[in-house]
C-alpha cells in the first residue's frame, strides 16, 4: 500500500502545485514540468497524454488526459507500471492557501497496474530514487494531507512472481480509500473479480502517517473469496508484513482462495472440511515471511483439532510444522462408499472405485506435523489411540505410525502418499493381535472368520483412482492365526461325508492355528505354503487372491483324520473359487479320481519294472550257472556276464592252441 499512496500523493501534490502555473503556462508545459519532476522524485517516467485541465468550481482541481509509469527496466513485461485512462484530483482551496493538501477527491479512471518480481526477488515497484523513507522507497510529501475520497474505478491487478511461478490477476477492481485524518484512522476497501468469482477487501487502521512509514498500528481485516472469509483484528504493519492479533477463517470455498493467491487447491474430502473448514488463533507475522499460530483451534466438518502450526518460508514451497491433538476423528469416504470396503460397498460391490484421486493439494506445501488422536474412523476401518508423524516433501507424504491402536491390536510401520507426478501408494506395515472378525466386517464386508491374527504387508500401488491401484499391487508379507474359527463353512464334516453342503448357517470350522507367506503381483496375491491346523483336519492350500478383479481362486487341501495319532481318515481337495460377493466352494472328486488314475498308473510302472528286473537277475543267474557248471567258468562279482564268457573262451583258444602245438613238436 505505501507505495500507492506515496506514488499518488506524490503525483497529486504535483498537479495540484502545476495549478499554480495554469494561468501563466500552457498546459504542456505544465505536464512535462510535473513528469520531469516525478521522475527525479521516483526513478520513473510519467507520461501525461492530453491536456492538464485545471478545475476552479465546484472545486479546486485538476484533470488529466491518459496517465503511466514506466515499469522497471529488466521487467519482463512490455506494459507500464501504471496506466489509466485518467486521473481527477480535487483539493480544498482555502487549505492549499494554509499550507496544508487536504485532497477532497483523487480518482483513477479503468487503471491497470502490473507488478511483478523477478527471479532474484527484485520487485517492479520499488523504485531506485528518493531522498527520504530508506533505499528503494518513495518519499512521503514533506506537507502532511488528507484524502476525503480516493477512488479506483473498473481496475485491474496482474502480478507475476517468476520466483515461485505463482500468478494473480484482478479484473473490475473497484476500491475506495479514505485518509480523514494524515494522523488518524484510515479505511479501505476493494471489491474485484479473480477467476470469475467476486473478492473483496475492507481495511481499517489507526495512525495513517505512522502506517505510510511501515509502522505497526492498529488494524482490522477482512478478506473475501467466493464463500471464504478472513478475518484478522490486532495489530499490523507492511514494511514488513508484520502482524500479531486474532485470526478467524472460513474456509468454504478453498478453490476462490487459491484463485486469488495464484495457488491450485482442491475442495477438500469427507472429514477433511469438505463441508466445513474452520481456523481461529493468535496469528503472528514476524516480517520475514513466517506465520504462527498459537492456540490455534481447527474446525474440519464434524473434526476438531487443536495445537499450534508454524508456516516457515522456503525457496520451493513454505514449510508448515506443528503439533495436532484431536478429539475423535472422522475421515469419511462419503455416501457412495468410495473406498468399497465395508457397510459402503464390501464384498457385494461389482468393482473398486474408478474416479480419479486428487492429491493435488500435498504439492503446495512441505510439511512436518505430529497428530495425536483417541480414535480415528476412516470409514473402512476404525483405530482407537494413534500417534503419528505426518511428513510432507515435495508432494510426498508419509505417515509415521508411533502408536496405533485398532482391533484390540497394535499397528506399526509407515503409509506413503506419494503425488509426484501421478499417485501411488505404498507401505510396510506390521499388525499384531487384531480381532480379524471386526476387521474383515469394516474391511471387506465378511464376518466368517473369527481369530486373532499377526500379519507382515509389504505394498505399492500406482494409479489415479482406487480400481487402478488395487490391480496395480505389488507386494509380500506373511501371516498367521491363532486358535479360532471359519463360520460358515465344516470342512471335517464335508470330507466325512464327502457332502460339500456343510456350507451355511450354523456350520464352521475350528482350528488350532494357520499360517502362510505370500506375494502380490499386478493386484494378485499368490499363495502355497498355507498350513491350517485343527481337531481331526489338517489341511494346505495354495492359490490366489484377485484383489484388483475381486475374485477368488484357491484350492484347499484339508485331510479329514479318523483318529487323533492322524491314522486312517480322507482326504478331497475344495475349491473355492468365484467373485468376493458370491463364492462358490466345491469338492474336487474328479481331482481325487485323476490322482488315483495316476497312482495307479504309477504303480504298474513300478511293478512292471520290477517284474523286468526280477526276470534279468533270472537270467544272469541261469547263465551264470551253466557258465560254471559246463564251461567252469566263475564269475567275479566285479565283472559281468560278457566279460566272464569272453575270458573263458580266450582261455580255451589258448588251451587248445599250446595243446595242438606240443602235438606237432612231439611229431604226432
Amino acid at each position: 500500500m505505501r507505495w500507492i499512496v506515496r506514488v499518488g500523493v506524490t503525483l497529486a501534490v504535483l498537479l495540484v502545485l502545476g495549478l499554480g502555473l495554469g494561468a501563466m503556462v500552457p498546459a504542456e508545459r505544465v505536464a512535462q514540468a510535473v513528469s520531469s519532476q516525478f521522475e527525479a522524485m521516483t526513478g520513473r517516467k510519467l507520461q501525461l497524454q492530453g491536456e492538464v485541465s485545471p478545475r476552479l468550481w465546484p472545486s479546486l482541481g485538476v484533470s488529466t488526459g491518459p496517465v503511466s509509469i514506466a515499469n522497471a527496466e529488466w521487467a519482463e513485461s512490455d506494459q507500464p507500471l501504471f496506466q489509466a485512462q485518467g486521473l481527477s484530483i480535487d483539493v480544498n482551496f482555502g487549505a492549499l492557501f494554509g499550507g496544508e493538501v487536504k485532497i477532497l477527491g483523487l480518482a483513477a479512471d479503468r487503471p491497470e497496474i502490473n507488478l511483478e518480481r523477478n527471479a532474484e526477488g527484485e520487485a517492479n515497484w520499488a523504485f531506485a530514487a528518493g531522498t527520504g523513507g530508506g533505499a528503494g522507497s518513495v518519499p512521503a510529501p514533506a506537507t502532511g494531507f488528507t484524502l476525503d475520497e480516493g477512488t479506483i474505478s473498473g481496475g485491474t491487478i496482474r502480478y507475476v512472481d517468476r520466483q515461485s511461478g505463482r500468478k494473480i490477476a484482478l479484473d473490475e477492481v473497484d476500491a475506495t480509500l479514505s485518509i480523514p485524518d494524515f494522523s488518524g484512522p484510515f479505511a479501505l476497501t476493494a471489491r474485484g473479480l479473480s477467476g470469475g468469482q467476486a473478492v473483496a477487501l475492507d481495511l481499517s487502521g489507526g495512525v495513517f502517517s505512522a502506517f505510510a512509514l511501515g509502522r505497526v498500528v492498529p488494524v482490522t481485516a477482512t478478506l473475501t473469496a467466493g464463500g471464504t472469509k478472513l478475518s484478522f483484528d490486532g495489530r499490523g504493519g507492511y514494511a514488513p508484513v508484520v502482524a500479531e492479533g486474532a485470526l478467524v477463517a472460513d474456509l468454504a470455498d478453498l478453490p476462490a482462495l487459491g484463485a486469488l493467491t495464484g495457488s491450485e487447491l482442491s475442495r477438500p474430502h469427507p472429514g477433511l472440511g469438505q463441508d466445513k473448514l474452520q481456523i481461529t488463533g493468535t496469528l503472528t507475522l514476524d516480517g520475514t515471511g513466517a506465520a504462527f499460530l498459537r492456540g490455534a483451534e481447527i474446525v474440519a466438518d464434524q473434526n476438531q483439532l487443536k495445537g499450534d502450526l508454524d508456516l516457515l518460508p522456503r525457496e520451493a514451497r513454505p514449510l508448515l510444522k506443528g503439533t495436532l491433538a484431536a478429539g475423535p476423528l472422522a475421515i469419511g469416504t462419503g455416501p457412495e462408499g468410495e473406498l468399497g470396503g465395508g457397510k459402503a460397498g464390501g464384498m457385494e460391490a461389482a468393482g473398486w472405485p474408478e474416479g480419479e484421486i486428487d492429491v493435488s493439494a500435498l504439492g503446495a506445501l512441505d510439511a512436518e506435523v505430529a497428530l495425536s488422536a483417541p480414535s480415528i474412523d476412516l470409514g473402512v476401518l476404525k483405530l482407537g489411540q494413534t500417534r503419528a508423524l505426518v511428513t510432507v516433501d515435495r508432494a510426498r507424504a508419509v505417515i509415521d505410525i508411533r502408536e496405533m491402536q485398532a482391533y484390540d491390536g497394535q499397528i506399526t510401520g509407515d503409509f506413503v502418499v506419494n503425488g509426484r507426478g501421478g499417485l501411488s501408494v505404498g507401505g510396510r506395515l506390521v499388525f499384531a493381535g487384531l480381532q480379524t472378525q471386526p476387521l474383515l466386517t469394516d474391511l471387506a464386508g465378511w464376518d466368517r472368520l473369527v481369530s486373532t491374527a499377526d500379519v507382515e504387508l509389504e505394498f505399492l500401488g500406482v494409479g489415479n483412482s482406487v480400481d487402478a491401484i488395487m490391480k496395480s499391487l505389488e507386494g509380500k508379507g506373511a501371516l498367521e492365526l491363532a486358535r479360532g474359527e471359519l463360520r460358515g463353512l465344516d470342512i471335517a464334516g464335508m470330507l466325512r461325508t464327502l457332502d460339500p453342503g456343510f456350507v451355511g448357517e450354523g456350520q464352521k470350522t475350528v482350528f488350532d492355528g494357520l499360517a502362510g507367506t505370500y506375494s502380490i503381483a499386478r493386484g494378485v496375491l499368490s499363495n502355497s505354503d498355507l498350513k491350517l491346523v485343527a481337531p481331526y483336519v489338517t489341511a494346505s492350500g495354495s492359490g490366489e487372491f484377485g484383489l484388483g478383479e475381486r475374485r477368488l481362486n484357491y484350492r484347499l487341501r484339508p485331510t479329514a483324520l479318523a483318529a487323533e495319532d492322524g491314522s486312517g481318515g480322507v482326504m478331497v481337495p475344495l475349491l473355492i473359487t468365484g467373485p468376493w460377493a458370491d463364492p462358490s466352494f466345491r469338492l474336487d472328486l474328479e481331482s481325487i479320481a485323476r490322482e488315483k488314475m495316476e497312482a495307479e498308473a504309477k504303480a504298474v510302472a513300478a511293478r512292471l519294472e520290477a517284474e523286468a528286473k526280477a526276470a534279468e537277475a533270472a537270467a544272469k543267474a541261469e547263465l551264470e550257472r551253466r557258465l560254471r557248471e559246463e564251461l567252469g567258468v566263475e564269475v567275479a562279482p566285479d565283472k559281468s556276464l560278457g566279460d566272464a564268457a569272453k575270458d573263458a573262451a580266450t582261455k580255451a583258444l589258448e588251451d587248445q592252441a599250446v595243446k595242438a602245438l606240443e602235438e606237432i613238436l612231439n611229431g604226432n
